[in-house]
């Protein structure tokens, strides 16, 4: 028995996802110390409820992946949107160390995946399945690596790729609120409730539930933005996906849209002195980021996770324990051991085990708590959607031309 749902009412089930979690952060104590981001809280009762009735009489639920898709692409355009060169080359140092450091965990989970693997008697290319692929990232790198990794010989990667990428959804969303709330505690000295504004008096894009004055008009401007970014985004898919349709190379969809994001905004700002309104743009990434969550919550198949293997979840249970421990020991003390390091430890967590929009889910929860932190938010969107696609496609790619991984 499956249940679709149209447009209409995948929007309303993940408006219900959202009220659901908010009242659960708002009233569970446990939810509210630890930073949960509300569309995780509400999306996994959504996703047990499925769970048990798929359970009990088969039942499955279908949503509209095209509303899911658009939404994603629309926080990421906004991410582009808010970033002009000046806030780019601020990031400075700390995008590099963070890029770094991002990059030995793609090559560890690899290593570990792939040593698991083999000490367990599974596929070696099954550990890159539970490594990298999936975890770094994500639901898109595990299906479109899947078919390449069955071809040379790992049977079932694409299933078991989609599987990983769920477990890794739920626990970036559910591990990066304790690790920087453990952080914090430890003598982070934190902004505060008074950082809400930044000097020029606008709300931070960290604070998701504060309220932002905008106007019909500047709406409609910023919504012909995210417009043209989207557009070309898409347009350069289909160029950029038959010149590498011979090639392992891939790039989501997603980077596209970031990166087109940044290019309308710095020319219509830089070229044409259009003043850009970043409050509206920051109302609508949030509201899409949200959706896009909750969304992704109730398109969760827990069973799927039943279904894997024992070694195979050992592998995910080590991967995330590395995960905590690296964002605790290393990514906390190379981004400066202060609150902004908590901050972009948190989103690490986040895009480290499941996805950009979680870790940017992550960083709200804490900074709607402690205070802005400019700095994570300006950096690990760059580093979860720009770089980290690119360096995992490149350690991907040397370690699938290992003979001794075939």
């Amino acid at each position: 028995m499956q249940l679709t749902f149209n447009a209409y009412y995948t929007l309303i089930a993940a408006v219900i996802v959202l009220l659901v979690g908010r009242w659960l952060v708002s009233k569970v104590s446990f939810l509210s110390h630890f930073n949960i981001p509300e569309p995780v809280a509400g999306g996994l009762v959504a996703a047990l409820a499925v769970t048990a009735l798929h359970q009990y009489n088969g039942f499955s639920l279908a949503i509209d992946d095209g509303l899911q898709n658009s939404f994603m692409l629309m926080f990421f355009a906004s991410i582009g949107l808010n970033a002009d060169f000046s806030r780019l080359r601020a990031g400075g140092m700390p995008l590099v160390m963070l890029t770094i450091v991002v990059s030995a965990l793609i090559v560890l989970q690899n290593l570990i995946g792939v040593g698991m693997a083999v000490a367990l008697d599974l596929h070696p290319l099954i550990g890159l399945v539970a490594g990298s692929v999936s975890l770094t990232g994500g639901h898109g790198t595990a299906g479109g690596w899947g078919p390449l990794l069955e071809e040379l010989g790992a049977e079932g990667a694409s299933a078991i790729g989609l599987a990983c990428a769920t477990f890794g959804l739920i626990l970036g969303g559910l591990t990066g609120g304790p690790v920087a709330q453990r952080l914090i505690g430890k003598g982070c000295k934190t902004p505060g409730r008074a950082s809400l504004e930044d000097s020029s008096g606008e709300i931070a894009f960290e604070q998701p539930h504060h309220t932002r004055l905008i106007t019909a008009d500047s709406a409609l401007e910023t919504l012909a933005m995210f417009a043209g970014a989207l557009a070309a985004a898409q347009l350069l898919a289909s160029v950029l996906g038959d010149a590498l349709a011979q090639t392992t190379m891939r790039i989501p969809v997603f980077v596209l849209a970031l990166g087109a994001g940044i290019v309308v905004r710095n020319v219509l700002s830089g070229v044409f002195n259009v003043v850009v309104f970043d409050r509206c743009v920051d109302v609508i990434g949030n509201v899409s980021l949200s959706l896009f969550l909750a969304m992704a919550m109730l398109s969760l198949r827990l069973w799927q996770l039943v279904d894997l293997a024992i070694p195979l979840l050992l592998i995910l249970a080590v991967q995330t324990a590395v995960m905590v421990v690296y964002a605790n020991y290393v990514t906390f003390r190379f981004l400066g051991r202060d609150y902004d390091a908590a901050v972009v430890a948190a989103g690490h967590c986040g895009f480290g085990l499941g996805a950009t929009p979680t870790a940017v889910a992550n960083m709200q929860a804490v900074t709607q708590k402690f205070g802005i932190s400019h700095k994570a938010f300006l950096i690990v969107p760059l580093v979860g959607a720009f770089f980290v696609d690119i360096l995992n496609t490149l350690v991907l790619s040397v370690f699938t031309a290992l003979p001794i991984l075939r």
